[in-house]
């Protein structure tokens, strides 16, 4: 369903009943959340929604910077005029947009998830140099090709830099398809993750109790971001998913969904 507020829209799946449970995922959330959604969906009300560019939420305007801010209207959307309290679970993108979001509603998150979650800004903010480094020059490398129109290379190097070299040359018809739906989007998304509005001073904050996913082998950006997470908040749950990858909702569902499962159950008050 396409739920509007105001002049924000965004694209949602709901099922279940109970307490809200928000799925944020920067890619498309049929895929990637659906061995989630029906762990959750017999005592939670799940809502799976699309970022920006992605399903019928609106492409971001062209021109204009996008920040993670800009992404957590999509949840305010959603949770506007009600006082229940959420379970919020992000994964990459959506990672570092429900890190935004839980500093943002404050004490409306009542537990969070973050799975490989990309502010990466924090790395800049830190001196973390090297990695910083890395991100900008994937990110004006993507920019690069776009502009002059190579799909083909945008796409191919998305998918080594997220999943490993030589990742792209490995895969079928299916999966390219789908690193190239919304390659659009991708640059205002590298815009959110780079945007310097989220600091560690402001996580350090957030009431949430959360838990943080990474795999120990994952992109040394992401593992460095996970690692500075881990320093402002030593009172998060921190879990190693070995062998996961980056897309671990997706290739570790018997992994992800038993911990997710267990977490906002422990924290959002529907036991089994």
């Amino acid at each position: 369903m396409l739920v509007r507020r105001g002049v924000v829209e965004v694209d949602m799946d709901r099922e279940g009943a109970g307490p809200p449970v928000l799925l944020l995922g920067g890619a498309a959330r049929g895929w990637l959340w659906s061995g989630l959604t029906a762990r959750l969906a017999d005592r939670y009300r799940v809502l799976t929604l699309d970022v920006h560019g992605q399903g019928d939420t609106p492409a971001w305007p062209a021109g204009l910077r996008q920040t993670l801010s800009h992404q957590v209207r999509l949840v305010h959307a959603l949770t506007a005029g009600h006082e229940e309290r959420i379970g919020v679970v992000g994964h990459s993108l959506g990672g570092a947009i429900a890190l935004r979001a839980a500093v943002e509603l404050d004490e409306r998150v009542a537990a969070l998830v973050v799975l490989e979650p990309t502010p990466f800004a924090l790395l800049e903010q830190a001196g973390r140099t090297a990695a910083w480094e890395v991100v900008v020059a994937e990110r004006e490398r993507l920019r690069a090709s776009l502009a002059a129109g190579d799909d083909e290379e945008a796409a191919r190097g998305a998918a080594d830099f997220w999943l490993g070299p030589g990742t792209w040359a490995g895969m079928g018809p299916e999966d390219r398809a789908r690193v190239r739906f919304g390659l659009e989007s991708r640059i205002a998304e590298w815009e959110a993750m780079t945007d310097p509005g989220l600091t560690l001073a402001e996580v350090a904050t957030a009431p949430a109790p959360t838990l943080l996913a990474v795999d120990p082998d994952t992109l040394p950006p992401v593992r460095e971001v996970a690692d500075l997470l881990s320093a402002a908040r030593p009172d998060w749950r921190r879990v190693e998913l070995p062998g996961a990858g980056h897309l671990a909702p997706y290739t570790r569902p018997d992994l992800v969904g038993p911990l997710v499962e267990d977490f906002l159950d422990e924290h959002l008050g529907r036991r089994r």
